[in-house]
């Protein structure tokens, strides 16, 4: 189905009624996707899901991690719908350890700083970008490099992807969003970096109802927009603290 002949939003240009309606028309096999959030904090869960449901693979996504066995992006790794990660941290994922292992995902691993540059230059038209981060290392193995005044410095390339996937706390019937605290993490910079951008928001208001000076990405980015339903707001490792001011993991 071709984007034009995606089902119609539910008001305005932009609303959609739901996750799998506001993907319609813009999956396709072999695809490239970035998906927002930090661990599973501003991850756009509904949109997984859709993606999941949707069936589509073969999948390239760009994201900092993969998220866990049970939440985020394990899921499409749980049904084999991701054929490569462009991530910084995969820790608290057995299931893409075991497909690695296996050879069964390719993963090109970025520097943390470098794939939020990398995103970032995306959007901005920027083709690539020389830094200090990686030279000498595995990171730097078949890129260019330049020296600079006796400093080795690796060219990192720009990213865009076909998709991404980005949330948000509020939102707007243009697509304006505003991000909350950390969870604002890299759903901006991806929400610039792609050919279109859904994105899934847990209040949605009218136009005028959000501050100029709030909005984190402007419309203008944003083609499709939902209001996702049932956020559980799950924490990855809770951290509390003991008398004695001894931090423990529960």
């Amino acid at each position: 189905m071709s984007p034009m002949n995606a089902p119609a939003p539910v008001q305005g240009s932009k609303v959609y009624a739901s996750a799998g309606a506001a993907l319609s028309g813009l999956l396709h096999d072999g695809m490239s996707v970035m998906s927002g959030g930090f661990g599973l904090c501003g991850i756009p869960e509904r949109l997984i899901e859709a993606l999941r449901d949707a069936g589509v693979k073969g999948l390239t996504v760009i994201s900092n991690n993969a998220g866990t066995d049970e939440l985020g992006l394990g899921l499409l790794l749980r049904t084999h719908q991701i054929r490569k990660m462009v991530c910084s941290y995969v820790g608290e994922n057995r299931e893409f350890e075991r497909q690695y292992l296996a050879g069964e995902l390719e993963i090109e691993f970025t520097p943390q700083g470098t794939l939020a540059e990398r995103i970032r230059a995306g959007g901005a038209g920027i083709y690539g970008f020389y830094t200090r981060t990686g030279a000498g290392t595995r990171v730097a193995e078949g890129k260019e490099t330049r020296q600079v005044a006796g400093t080795t410095y690796v060219l990192e390339t720009g990213l865009i992807a076909d998709l991404a996937i980005v949330k948000a706390w509020r939102g707007d019937t243009e697509g304006n969003l505003v991000y909350r605290k950390t969870a604002r993490n890299f759903n901006p910079v991806m929400a610039t970096a792609s050919r279109h951008t859904v994105a899934e928001v847990e209040e949605l208001v009218e136009v005028g109802r959000l501050g100029a000076d709030q909005i984190h990405t402007p419309g203008i980015f944003v083609q499709r927009i939902v209001q996702g339903q049932g956020y559980r707001k799950p924490i990855e490792q809770r951290t509390v603290r003991k008398r004695g001011n001894v931090a423990v993991v529960a």
